[in-house]
């Protein structure tokens, strides 16, 4: 027997090892990894791609420590006395359990493990997944889920006798925690596994799990936290996530339940089980001691599991002509279609759901062979998903076209190719897409991209060099935000009263949080409690109160009742549900009541709906559908035969450009030896754009002026993404117009902005009336920003996300949820009293923060200002030039769809395309 092999007969009992050779299976050298931590009492990050098997490995301890203990006493070293060497069980090494629970006729040690997702969907998968070793071991593992589908009597019995796993999601887990009853069922915890742990902890639904964990430290001081992760930039901020930052009186790891002297100022966890480096590659963070309590703190050890195929990916050299501007691909629509005829299991992402909708449409017009090709996407209704998600698994499908709503790590089967049409936005975005394909670690992943126009293929070429690389983007671990730490003392309220100085120090436990000053903590306590000075006359915001102890508690039971409706950080517009009946429509009238009922298609944005009136086409669940009527909330329509529908433009979808990949994109332009690698078609546009102007070094921005028609433009080319440039052009119109350009409107894309003016911007340059360097001075970002700001309706929709997070507006109430006008009016309302009497406000300081990295991204713009200071070039050009003309067919298409759309832009392109020719 090698050393292996007595390794796995060490941490496996004989049954797992049973079952994994009968499967033809060895456990893999980071499964091993994880159950050493486990049997060492720590918490681990688990770094590993699709296929590794990350969600067996992340249960694994789980399974050994609930299986049935041996029979007889055994020595540490697992001999049995009076036998043969036994395998131990990981229980024999953990602290007594509470007392056994009895529910059910089934005697339980109470809830022992919390498997937390981002998606409900990825929660029944792995129930369903963990069922068969569970089963098929006869483990006496009781296995259930609770998500927002869960039946309310199902929810109730579980919190009096819970499973031994529970799966479930963050917004379910800040409602287990607002029950009084949370101490009893929480006393029992062992461990909380994160899956897509690089998921959660970017938004806003990161901020709330990483308070709930705090609270869980509190309530189970022994339990320890298993990450599962795809692979990230920064691994050891990741690592922070999983352990307590500050700790002055919960146990520190492996220390057997005593405090540790370095918990929260720096200490480095010790290392784990020898054999680790052999197996798996694994870090352990050094010491990063700061001045700032909190900073550089503890970290999980990190486990990273290798031996994973390269992905293979490969850009579409499309033999078509390959479009200066748009987004749908249409020009490819017939390569697309060979690739899906070609493979027998196809994923084709798009990044939005109205070109989800567009796409699916135009293949199925070409679907001569009569391939099953689905669609799948977030607004469509939950049983046709689940309809797709099973015919997926059970191989009936030979295409999907899907939107991020399959991105994350449910185990969709077997699938031989990712198609990713347009840029993928971001390389760490496009290897989680890229996983998709082939669930199987030693076996590549194939993918495709096929971008959308020119532009595009530059982003899709440095986003397979950074594939190649294994580079990634991950954003940094974000700071906890002040509307989620408002919910999350609301919900603390709503379990128990609390003393305000004991909840500031189980805050600072979690990672986001560990840098929350006190000020900023009691603000939002004063906000929670009256609403703050400029609402504090309002009873209805006083949401709770101190008792005579001191003690934080409800006003009144309503307050708790509203808590548990509106809880979670997802702010979506209002949705209204769709369901088909059929037509009242004869010829150009209507006849007859609409018939009720009908089948379910999902949901759809309201404010779309208020766009149309009766008889109007649009394109939903795959079908040309046309509109009857709106009651209360529910949308008819029938189904159309239209050749020009209107086509839902949805909130949901849409990514900006990385950073990483901009500044990619920016070196590519700079390195004309690398043009060698992109197609023809791309290097006769880039070669016609430095004749004509310039193409743009890597850390300098051109800015071409020019006449057109009747106006001047000024088209300049940051390379930041689309919401940045959105920001600076709201700036730029504003100096413009004190400068006396008599700017008219901006257009941007993600890499380029296009202002255009009755004055002459070339003539206005050359003799110093307008200076680049002040135009783009950062000083913008000071008083021209906060003037902006105070008008903005982009910040009112900021801070009206922050109301609704905050829990200081309601959404829903018993019975019933406000309109969107009703919240538009409540939250304008509220927006405009605070930014007259207290422009400091909790609020509006989380409003500033979001508009800094969210619909404004502020942070990346100042990082743009300072980047190109003293490195501006201008050239005044007679005609347009070939890198303006994407940006300038950006210009008024908003208000055409569908293939019209393609047309108009098509004849538009040649137009702008003979004149940067000069033809």
């Amino acid at each position: 027997m090698d050393i292996a092999d007595r390794e796995e007969r060490l941490l496996l009992p004989d049954g797992f090892l049973r079952w994994f050779a009968a499967r033809g299976w060895s456990p893999r050298a980071h499964q091993l990894a994880l159950l050493r931590k486990a049997r060492a009492g720590r918490s681990a990050l688990l770094i590993a791609p699709t296929g590794a098997g990350k969600t067996l490995a992340g249960f694994l301890p789980t399974l050994v420590e609930l299986s049935p203990p041996l029979r007889g006493r055994s020595t540490p070293e697992g001999r049995r006395e009076g036998g043969r060497p036994q395998t131990p069980s990981i229980a024999a090494y953990l602290p007594p359990q509470p007392s056994p629970s009895r529910g059910e006729g089934v005697i339980r040690q109470g809830l022992h493990t919390l498997y937390i997702s981002p998606l409900k969907a990825l929660a029944v998968d792995i129930a369903r997944n963990l069922e068969a070793p569970i089963a098929e071991m006869r483990l006496p593992i009781k296995v259930e889920t609770r998500t927002g589908d869960t039946p309310v009597s199902r929810r109730q019995r579980q919190r009096r006798y819970p499973p031994d796993i529970l799966l479930t999601t963050p917004e379910q887990m800040a409602l287990l925690l607002a029950s009084d009853d949370a101490p009893f069922l929480f006393s029992s915890l062992r461990r909380v596994v994160l899956d897509e742990l690089h998921a959660l902890v970017t938004s806003k639904r990161g901020d709330l799990l990483s308070l709930a964990l705090a609270r869980l430290w509190r309530l189970a001081p022994r339990m320890r936290t298993i990450g599962l992760s795809a692979t990230v930039a920064e691994p050891e901020s990741l690592a922070r996530f999983l352990v307590p930052q500050i700790v002055s009186s919960l146990p520190s790891e492996g220390s057997g339940g005593k405090p540790s002297p370095l918990a929260g100022e720096g200490g480095t966890p010790r290392s784990g089980g020898q054999g680790d480096a052999d197996a798996s590659q694994v870090a352990h963070p050094p010491s990063q001691p700061s001045p700032t309590r909190g900073e550089g703190g503890r970290a999980a050890d990190i486990v990273t599991a290798g031996g994973a195929a390269a992905p293979i990916v490969e850009m579409l050299d499309t033999r078509e002509r390959l479009p200066w501007a748009g987004h749908s691909a249409r020009h490819a629509l017939g390569e697309v279609y060979d690739l899906i005829r070609r493979n027998r299991t196809t994923l084709v992402f798009v990044n939005t759901r109205s070109q989800a909708e567009m796409l699916f449409q135009d293949l199925w017009r070409i679907n001569d062979d009569g391939l099953a090709i689905a669609l799948h996407h977030g607004s469509l209704d939950v049983a046709q998903r689940r309809k797709v998600e099973q015919a997926m698994t059970a191989g009936r499908l030979r295409g999907v076209v899907c939107t991020s709503s399959l991105d994350l790590g449910v185990d969709w089967g077997d699938v031989d190719l990712v198609i990713n049409i347009g840029a993928p936005k971001g390389s760490s975005r496009l290897m989680q897409r890229i996983g998709r394909a082939n669930h199987r670690l030693d076996e590549a992943s194939r993918a495709v991209l096929v971008p959308a126009n020119r532009f595009e293929v530059l982003e899709c070429r440095v986003a397979i060099d950074a594939v190649n690389e294994n580079a990634q983007d991950t954003p940094p671990l974000r700071s906890g935000a002040l509307d989620v730490l408002a919910q999350h003392v609301l919900g603390c309220a709503c379990g128990e009263p609390f003393h305000a100085d004991q909840l500031f120090d189980e805050v600072r436990t979690a990672a986001p949080y560990a840098n929350l000053t006190r000020t900023d903590f009691d603000d939002v306590i004063d906000f929670v409690a009256t609403g703050g000075y400029a609402l504090k006359t309002y009873e209805r915001f006083a949401r709770i109160r101190q008792d005579k102890d001191g003690r934080w508690r409800v006003a009144n039971p309503r307050v708790r009742q509203s808590y548990r409706l509106n809880v979670g950080t997802i702010v979506e517009e209002a949705m209204l549900k769709v369901k088909l009946v059929r037509s009242r429509h004869r010829g150009s009238g209507s006849t007859g009541a609409i018939a009720r009922g009908g089948r379910m298609l999902g949901e759809i944005e309201e404010y779309f709906i208020e766009g149309l009136v009766a008889g109007d086409t649009f394109v939903f669940g795959g079908e040309i559908v046309r509109y009857e009527a709106l009651v209360e909330d529910q949308v008819y329509v029938s189904r159309a035969n239209d050749d020009s529908p209107k086509v839902p433009s949805y909130m949901g979808g849409k990514f900006p450009l990385s950073t990483y990949l901009a500044e990619r994109v920016r070196n590519l332009l700079d390195d004309k030896r690398a043009w060698n690698n992109l197609p023809d078609q791309v290097r006769d546009w880039l070669s016609l754009q430095a004749s004509v102007s310039r193409v743009p070094h890597a850390r300098e921005m051109i800015v071409e002026t020019f006449p057109r028609a009747d106006k001047h433009y000024l088209v300049c080319y940051p390379f930041e993404g689309r919401l940045a440039h959105q920001t600076l052009g709201m700036l730029l119109t504003r100096r413009l117009e004190r400068m006396r350009a008599r700017p008219l409107g901006f257009v941007a894309n993600e890499y380029a902005l296009a202002i255009w003016m009755l004055g002459d911007a070339s003539s206005m340059i050359r003799h110093a009336r307008l200076d680049l360097d002040a135009l783009f001075d950062p000083d913008m970002l000071g008083d021209d920003l906060e003037a902006w700001l105070a008008e903005s309706a982009l910040m009112k929709r900021t801070f009206r996300s922050c109301a609704i997070i905050s829990g200081l507006i309601a959404r829903r109430f018993t019975g019933e949820e406000k309109s969107r006008r009703q919240v538009l009016f409540s939250t304008d309302l509220v927006y405009d009293v605070l930014r007259k009497h207290q422009p400091d406000h909790v609020l509006l300081r989380a409003a500033r923060t979001d508009a800094a990295t969210g619909l404004l991204d502020i942070r990346r713009l100042s990082d743009m200002l300072a980047r190109i200071t003293g490195r501006i070039t201008h050239k005044p050009l007679d005609r347009i030039s070939p890198l303006a003309v994407p940006v300038m067919l950006e210009i008024g298409r908003e208000a055409v769809y569908g293939e019209a759309s393609d047309e108009l832009l098509a004849e538009a392109a040649e137009d702008l395309v003979k004149e940067a020719m000069g033809r």
